[in-house]
Protein backbone atom coordinates (compact mmCIF):
# COMPACT_ATOMS: atom_id res chain seq x y z
CA UNK A 1 0.00 0.00 0.00
CA UNK A 2 1.46 3.25 -0.84
CA UNK A 3 1.45 6.15 2.07
CA UNK A 4 -0.76 8.66 -0.01
CA UNK A 5 -3.30 5.83 -0.05
CA UNK A 6 -3.25 5.67 3.71
CA UNK A 7 -2.79 9.29 4.11
CA UNK A 8 -3.07 10.76 7.32
CA UNK A 9 -6.35 13.10 7.66
CA UNK A 10 -5.36 16.64 8.02
CA UNK A 11 -8.38 17.85 10.11
CA UNK A 12 -7.44 15.18 12.73
CA UNK A 13 -8.62 16.98 15.81
CA UNK A 14 -6.16 16.86 18.67
CA UNK A 15 -4.63 13.82 19.86
CA UNK A 16 -7.26 12.84 22.34
CA UNK A 17 -10.14 14.98 22.36
CA UNK A 18 -11.70 15.48 26.31
CA UNK A 19 -15.37 13.73 26.60
CA UNK A 20 -1.55 -6.31 4.22
CA UNK A 21 0.13 -8.17 6.28
CA UNK A 22 4.20 -7.13 6.11
CA UNK A 23 5.88 -9.14 2.89
CA UNK A 24 9.02 -11.42 4.39
CA UNK A 25 11.74 -11.89 1.58
CA UNK A 26 12.73 -14.86 2.98
CA UNK A 27 10.76 -18.05 2.67
CA UNK A 28 9.10 -19.96 5.82
CA UNK A 29 11.74 -22.87 6.79
CA UNK A 30 9.44 -25.79 7.53
CA UNK A 31 7.04 -23.29 9.33
CA UNK A 32 9.17 -23.51 12.26
CA UNK A 33 11.74 -20.90 13.78
CA UNK A 34 14.87 -21.43 11.80
CA UNK A 35 18.37 -20.05 11.95
CA UNK A 36 19.09 -17.08 14.01
CA UNK A 37 22.02 -15.14 14.44
CA UNK A 38 25.13 -16.54 13.52
CA UNK A 39 27.26 -14.40 16.08
CA UNK A 40 27.33 -13.29 19.74
CA UNK A 41 28.14 -9.67 19.86
CA UNK A 42 31.89 -8.85 20.76
CA UNK A 43 31.97 -8.22 24.57
CA UNK A 44 32.48 -4.19 23.73
CA UNK A 45 30.38 -4.52 21.15
CA UNK A 46 26.83 -3.94 23.00
CA UNK A 47 25.45 -2.35 19.64
CA UNK A 48 25.19 -5.76 18.00
CA UNK A 49 21.89 -7.68 19.15
CA UNK A 50 22.94 -10.98 20.97
CA UNK A 51 21.02 -14.28 20.36
CA UNK A 52 17.84 -13.21 22.70
CA UNK A 53 17.25 -9.75 21.20
CA UNK A 54 16.75 -11.69 17.99
CA UNK A 55 14.18 -14.08 19.08
CA UNK A 56 12.29 -11.12 20.68
CA UNK A 57 12.62 -9.52 17.21
CA UNK A 58 11.70 -12.52 15.25
CA UNK A 59 8.34 -13.20 17.81
CA UNK A 60 7.52 -9.03 17.20
CA UNK A 61 7.96 -9.53 13.59
CA UNK A 62 5.27 -12.53 14.01
CA UNK A 63 2.96 -10.42 16.19
CA UNK A 64 3.46 -7.33 13.92
CA UNK A 65 1.96 -9.62 10.67
CA UNK A 66 -0.46 -11.10 12.75
CA UNK A 67 -1.41 -7.26 13.40
CA UNK A 68 -1.53 -6.19 9.67
CA UNK A 69 -3.74 -9.19 8.72
CA UNK A 70 -6.29 -8.72 11.41
CA UNK A 71 -6.39 -4.18 10.86
CA UNK A 72 -6.39 -4.44 7.05
CA UNK A 73 -9.25 -6.18 7.03
CA UNK A 74 -10.67 -3.85 8.96
CA UNK A 75 -9.76 -1.25 7.20
CA UNK A 76 -11.11 -2.61 3.45
CA UNK A 77 -14.35 -2.06 5.18
CA UNK A 78 -14.03 0.72 7.60
CA UNK A 79 -11.10 2.50 6.53
CA UNK A 80 -10.50 5.78 4.61
CA UNK A 81 -8.58 5.44 0.95
CA UNK A 82 -8.04 1.47 1.04
CA UNK A 83 -11.24 1.44 -0.86
CA UNK A 84 -13.59 3.81 -2.62
CA UNK A 85 -16.78 4.28 -0.10
CA UNK A 86 -19.11 1.93 -1.23
CA UNK A 87 -22.41 3.79 -1.82
CA UNK A 88 -25.53 1.85 -0.39
CA UNK A 89 -27.49 4.88 -0.42
CA UNK A 90 -27.03 7.61 -3.40
CA UNK A 91 -27.03 10.37 -0.30
CA UNK A 92 -24.42 8.82 1.90
CA UNK A 93 -20.70 8.91 1.35
CA UNK A 94 -19.49 6.55 3.79
CA UNK A 95 -21.27 2.58 3.92
CA UNK A 96 -22.71 1.52 6.33
CA UNK A 97 -19.80 0.10 8.90
CA UNK A 98 -17.85 3.13 7.96
CA UNK A 99 -21.21 5.34 8.99
CA UNK A 100 -21.46 3.21 12.16
CA UNK A 101 -17.37 3.35 12.78
CA UNK A 102 -17.92 7.34 12.84
CA UNK A 103 -20.44 7.58 14.97
CA UNK A 104 -17.84 6.45 17.60
CA UNK A 105 -15.58 9.15 16.41
CA UNK A 106 -16.33 11.40 13.09
CA UNK A 107 -12.26 10.46 12.45
CA UNK A 108 -12.54 6.93 13.38
CA UNK A 109 -12.05 5.64 9.49
CA UNK A 110 -8.94 7.37 9.11
CA UNK A 111 -7.84 5.89 12.56
CA UNK A 112 -7.94 2.59 11.11
CA UNK A 113 -6.40 3.26 7.95
CA UNK A 114 -3.55 5.10 9.82
CA UNK A 115 -3.60 2.25 12.31
CA UNK A 116 -2.95 -0.25 9.41
CA UNK A 117 -0.29 1.36 7.51
CA UNK A 118 1.37 1.91 11.08
CA UNK A 119 1.56 -2.40 11.64
CA UNK A 120 2.27 -3.06 8.02
CA UNK A 121 5.23 -0.35 8.76
CA UNK A 122 6.28 -2.24 12.15
CA UNK A 123 6.07 -5.69 10.36
CA UNK A 124 8.32 -4.70 7.46
CA UNK A 125 11.42 -2.64 9.23
CA UNK A 126 11.83 -5.79 12.10
CA UNK A 127 11.81 -8.52 8.85
CA UNK A 128 14.25 -5.73 7.14
CA UNK A 129 16.35 -5.12 10.43
CA UNK A 130 16.60 -9.30 10.94
CA UNK A 131 17.80 -9.63 7.38
CA UNK A 132 20.53 -6.50 8.00
CA UNK A 133 21.81 -8.37 11.26
CA UNK A 134 21.69 -12.31 9.26
CA UNK A 135 19.40 -13.15 10.66
CA UNK A 136 16.60 -15.15 9.57
CA UNK A 137 13.21 -13.35 8.71
CA UNK A 138 9.56 -14.23 9.69
CA UNK A 139 7.07 -15.29 7.08
CA UNK A 140 3.20 -16.43 7.95
CA UNK A 141 2.82 -16.34 4.22
CA UNK A 142 1.89 -20.37 4.40
CA UNK A 143 -0.48 -20.08 7.22
CA UNK A 144 -2.69 -17.58 4.81
CA UNK A 145 -5.38 -20.16 4.10
CA UNK A 146 -8.75 -18.37 5.83
CA UNK A 147 -11.29 -17.10 3.94
CA UNK A 148 -12.53 -13.77 5.19
CA UNK A 149 -15.87 -11.56 4.66
CA UNK A 150 -17.41 -11.32 1.35
CA UNK A 151 -18.73 -7.95 2.12
CA UNK A 152 -18.53 -6.05 -1.22
CA UNK A 153 -15.45 -4.20 -0.85
CA UNK A 154 -13.09 -6.82 0.84
CA UNK A 155 -9.89 -7.76 -1.71
CA UNK A 156 -10.74 -11.64 -1.37
CA UNK A 157 -7.81 -12.80 -0.36
CA UNK A 158 -7.08 -15.55 1.54
CA UNK A 159 -6.46 -14.52 5.91
CA UNK A 160 -4.04 -15.20 8.58
CA UNK A 161 -6.36 -14.16 11.39
CA UNK A 162 -10.43 -14.72 11.51
CA UNK A 163 -12.57 -11.51 12.31
CA UNK A 164 -15.96 -13.43 12.58
CA UNK A 165 -16.15 -15.81 15.24
CA UNK A 166 -14.21 -13.60 18.24
CA UNK A 167 -13.64 -14.02 22.48
CA UNK A 168 -13.28 -10.51 23.00
CA UNK A 169 -11.69 -9.85 25.95
CA UNK A 170 -12.74 -6.48 27.42
CA UNK A 171 -11.28 -6.68 31.08
CA UNK A 172 -8.40 -4.32 29.95
CA UNK A 173 -11.49 -1.28 30.09
CA UNK A 174 -11.64 -2.37 33.45
CA UNK A 175 -8.22 -2.80 34.48
CA UNK A 176 -6.86 0.72 33.47
CA UNK A 177 -9.26 2.41 35.66
CA UNK A 178 -8.77 0.09 38.91
CA UNK A 179 -6.17 1.27 41.44
CA UNK A 180 -4.66 -2.21 41.21
CA UNK A 181 -2.34 -4.15 39.17
CA UNK A 182 -2.53 -7.65 37.64
CA UNK A 183 1.44 -8.07 37.94
CA UNK A 184 0.52 -7.83 41.59
CA UNK A 185 -2.21 -10.50 41.65
CA UNK A 186 -5.21 -8.09 40.68
CA UNK A 187 -8.01 -9.94 38.40
CA UNK A 188 -10.80 -8.03 36.22
CA UNK A 189 -14.17 -8.73 35.18
CA UNK A 190 -15.34 -8.19 31.63
CA UNK A 191 -16.58 -4.83 31.09
CA UNK A 192 -18.85 -6.60 28.53
CA UNK A 193 -19.31 -9.95 27.51
CA UNK A 194 -18.56 -10.81 23.76
CA UNK A 195 -18.60 -14.14 22.89
CA UNK A 196 -18.24 -15.80 19.27
CA UNK A 197 -19.18 -12.29 17.71
CA UNK A 198 -18.20 -10.54 14.59
CA UNK A 199 -15.78 -7.71 14.33
CA UNK A 200 -16.45 -6.91 10.45
CA UNK A 201 -19.44 -7.32 8.53
CA UNK A 202 -19.62 -11.29 7.03
CA UNK A 203 -21.04 -10.47 3.78
CA UNK A 204 -23.63 -8.09 2.23
CA UNK A 205 -26.53 -8.42 4.43
CA UNK A 206 -24.60 -7.36 7.40
CA UNK A 207 -22.42 -4.45 5.60
CA UNK A 208 -26.33 -2.85 4.61
CA UNK A 209 -27.71 -3.74 8.44
CA UNK A 210 -30.24 -6.18 6.82
CA UNK A 211 -30.99 -9.65 7.42
CA UNK A 212 -31.10 -10.78 3.93
CA UNK A 213 -29.85 -8.67 0.76
CA UNK A 214 -32.51 -9.71 -1.25
CA UNK A 215 -35.06 -8.31 1.60
CA UNK A 216 -33.27 -5.09 2.52
CA UNK A 217 -35.13 -3.34 5.38
CA UNK A 218 -32.25 -1.79 7.14
CA UNK A 219 -31.81 -2.81 11.18
CA UNK A 220 -29.31 -0.10 11.56
CA UNK A 221 -28.80 -1.43 15.35
CA UNK A 222 -27.01 -4.79 13.45
CA UNK A 223 -24.12 -2.71 11.99
CA UNK A 224 -23.31 -0.19 15.05
CA UNK A 225 -23.11 -3.51 17.22
CA UNK A 226 -20.77 -5.00 14.63
CA UNK A 227 -19.07 -1.52 15.04
CA UNK A 228 -18.91 -1.48 18.52
CA UNK A 229 -17.40 -5.13 18.83
CA UNK A 230 -14.57 -3.89 16.71
CA UNK A 231 -14.16 -1.06 18.93
CA UNK A 232 -13.91 -3.00 21.80
CA UNK A 233 -11.24 -5.67 20.14
CA UNK A 234 -9.33 -2.61 18.64
CA UNK A 235 -8.16 -2.22 22.50
CA UNK A 236 -7.76 -5.43 23.23
CA UNK A 237 -5.39 -5.92 20.49
CA UNK A 238 -3.65 -2.41 21.09
CA UNK A 239 -3.11 -2.94 24.94
CA UNK A 240 -1.80 -6.60 24.36
CA UNK A 241 1.24 -4.65 22.20
CA UNK A 242 1.45 -2.03 24.35
CA UNK A 243 2.04 -4.68 27.60
CA UNK A 244 4.48 -6.91 25.08
CA UNK A 245 6.89 -4.25 24.28
CA UNK A 246 7.11 -3.16 27.44
CA UNK A 247 7.59 -6.41 28.45
CA UNK A 248 9.83 -7.60 26.36
CA UNK A 249 11.68 -4.33 26.21
CA UNK A 250 13.10 -5.50 29.68
CA UNK A 251 14.83 -8.77 28.04
CA UNK A 252 16.57 -6.65 25.90
CA UNK A 253 20.74 -6.63 25.50
CA UNK A 254 21.55 -4.26 22.70
CA UNK A 255 21.06 -0.58 22.81
CA UNK A 256 20.32 -0.16 19.00
CA UNK A 257 17.04 -3.13 19.83
CA UNK A 258 16.16 -1.89 22.98
CA UNK A 259 15.54 1.92 20.94
CA UNK A 260 14.24 -0.10 18.61
CA UNK A 261 11.49 -1.99 20.98
CA UNK A 262 10.74 0.87 22.60
CA UNK A 263 10.39 3.64 19.85
CA UNK A 264 8.21 0.43 18.71
CA UNK A 265 6.25 0.41 21.63
CA UNK A 266 5.77 4.45 22.09
CA UNK A 267 3.35 3.85 19.06
CA UNK A 268 1.67 0.68 20.28
CA UNK A 269 0.72 3.46 23.26
CA UNK A 270 -0.06 5.86 20.63
CA UNK A 271 -2.94 3.42 19.15
CA UNK A 272 -4.33 2.11 22.63
CA UNK A 273 -5.13 5.91 23.76
CA UNK A 274 -7.10 6.48 20.73
CA UNK A 275 -9.27 3.37 21.23
CA UNK A 276 -9.78 3.29 25.14
CA UNK A 277 -11.41 6.65 23.80
CA UNK A 278 -13.41 4.74 20.48
CA UNK A 279 -14.48 2.19 22.60
CA UNK A 280 -16.14 4.22 25.26
CA UNK A 281 -18.31 6.46 22.80
CA UNK A 282 -20.13 3.21 22.24
CA UNK A 283 -20.76 2.57 25.87
CA UNK A 284 -22.50 6.61 26.25
CA UNK A 285 -25.01 8.32 25.13
CA UNK A 286 -25.62 9.29 21.72
CA UNK A 287 -24.95 5.63 20.83
CA UNK A 288 -26.06 3.74 23.81
CA UNK A 289 -28.23 1.95 25.27
CA UNK A 290 -28.91 -0.01 22.44
CA UNK A 291 -29.79 -4.14 21.02
CA UNK A 292 -29.60 -5.35 17.81
CA UNK A 293 -32.73 -6.88 17.13
CA UNK A 294 -31.00 -9.36 15.32
CA UNK A 295 -27.99 -10.78 17.49
CA UNK A 296 -29.68 -10.06 20.46
CA UNK A 297 -26.81 -7.74 21.61
CA UNK A 298 -26.68 -5.05 24.09
CA UNK A 299 -24.48 -2.49 24.76
CA UNK A 300 -25.49 -0.31 27.68
CA UNK A 301 -25.23 3.61 28.47
CA UNK A 302 -22.29 3.35 31.17
CA UNK A 303 -22.68 6.19 32.51
CA UNK A 304 -26.66 5.53 33.42
CA UNK A 305 -25.90 1.19 33.86
CA UNK A 306 -22.33 0.65 34.81
CA UNK A 307 -21.71 -2.87 34.60
CA UNK A 308 -19.09 -3.81 36.75
CA UNK A 309 -20.68 -4.04 40.56
CA UNK A 310 -23.12 -0.55 40.18
CA UNK A 311 -19.29 1.26 40.79
CA UNK A 312 -19.16 3.99 37.44
CA UNK A 313 -15.83 4.18 38.18
CA UNK A 314 -14.53 1.29 36.80
CA UNK A 315 -16.40 1.69 33.56
CA UNK A 316 -16.33 5.01 33.41
CA UNK A 317 -15.79 6.14 29.52
CA UNK A 318 -14.66 9.37 29.80
CA UNK A 319 -11.80 8.03 32.14
CA UNK A 320 -9.17 7.40 29.17
CA UNK A 321 -6.37 7.79 31.01
CA UNK A 322 -4.56 5.20 33.48
CA UNK A 323 -5.76 5.47 36.46
CA UNK A 324 -2.56 5.27 38.96
CA UNK A 325 -2.55 1.67 40.92
CA UNK A 326 -0.09 -0.11 42.99
CA UNK A 327 3.51 -0.71 41.23
CA UNK A 328 6.83 -3.20 42.49
CA UNK A 329 5.74 -2.94 45.92
CA UNK A 330 3.25 -1.32 48.74
CA UNK A 331 5.35 0.87 50.37
CA UNK A 332 5.52 3.02 47.20
CA UNK A 333 2.69 5.69 46.11
CA UNK A 334 0.08 4.66 43.23
CA UNK A 335 1.53 5.50 39.96
CA UNK A 336 -0.14 5.89 36.41
CA UNK A 337 1.79 2.76 34.42
CA UNK A 338 1.61 0.66 31.30
CA UNK A 339 0.15 -2.59 33.52
CA UNK A 340 0.97 -5.64 33.08
CA UNK A 341 4.48 -5.78 32.40
CA UNK A 342 5.59 -9.44 33.76
CA UNK A 343 6.65 -12.29 31.48
CA UNK A 344 3.56 -14.18 33.09
CA UNK A 345 0.78 -11.21 31.83
CA UNK A 346 2.50 -9.13 29.66
CA UNK A 347 5.38 -11.79 28.06
CA UNK A 348 5.79 -13.19 24.34
CA UNK A 349 3.34 -16.77 25.28
CA UNK A 350 0.97 -14.53 27.04
CA UNK A 351 0.39 -12.34 23.65
CA UNK A 352 0.25 -15.65 21.90
CA UNK A 353 -2.21 -17.80 23.71
CA UNK A 354 -4.15 -14.23 24.03
CA UNK A 355 -4.65 -14.31 20.18
CA UNK A 356 -5.52 -17.92 20.44
CA UNK A 357 -8.23 -17.94 23.49
CA UNK A 358 -9.73 -14.82 21.64
CA UNK A 359 -10.59 -16.92 18.78
CA UNK A 360 -8.46 -15.25 16.49
CA UNK A 361 -7.16 -18.21 14.56
CA UNK A 362 -10.16 -20.23 13.98
CA UNK A 363 -9.49 -22.58 10.88
CA UNK A 364 -5.69 -22.77 11.26
CA UNK A 365 -3.59 -25.46 11.11
CA UNK A 366 -1.71 -26.98 14.51
CA UNK A 367 1.64 -26.51 12.36
CA UNK A 368 1.11 -22.53 12.72
CA UNK A 369 0.38 -22.74 16.50
CA UNK A 370 3.13 -25.03 17.08
CA UNK A 371 5.02 -22.25 15.29
CA UNK A 372 3.59 -18.97 16.94
CA UNK A 373 4.08 -20.44 20.68
CA UNK A 374 7.76 -21.46 19.48
CA UNK A 375 8.29 -18.42 18.79
CA UNK A 376 7.05 -16.97 21.75
CA UNK A 377 8.53 -19.14 23.90
CA UNK A 378 12.22 -17.68 22.61
CA UNK A 379 11.73 -14.62 23.37
CA UNK A 380 10.30 -15.31 26.72
CA UNK A 381 13.70 -17.30 27.41
CA UNK A 382 15.34 -14.51 26.07
CA UNK A 383 17.54 -12.82 29.07
CA UNK A 384 19.56 -9.27 29.46
CA UNK A 385 23.16 -9.68 29.29
CA UNK A 386 25.52 -6.99 31.18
Amino acid sequence: MKDDVFSRSANRRSFLKGGTVAASAAALTAGLPGRVLAFDPDEDDRSQPTKGDIAILRFLAAAEIIEADLWTQYAELGGIGSNPPIELDPNEALNNYQSALSNLDGDGPQYITSNTLDEVSHGNFLNAYLASKGAEQVSLEAFRTLPGSTAPGTSGKLRITNLMNLNVDTSWFVRYRSTTNPDRGATFPQAITLNNVTAIPRNAADLAGTPDPQFPIAVPDHIQAIANVAAFHFGAIEEGGTSLYATLSQKVTSAEVLKITLSIGGDEIAHFLEWVDFSGNGVQGPVAPFTDSLSGLTFPNFFTNPPVQNTLSLTQPSLIFPVPCEFLNKDLPDVAIIRPTSDKNGGAVAAANGFINSGLFIGQTPKFFKTLLQLAEEADAAQRGF
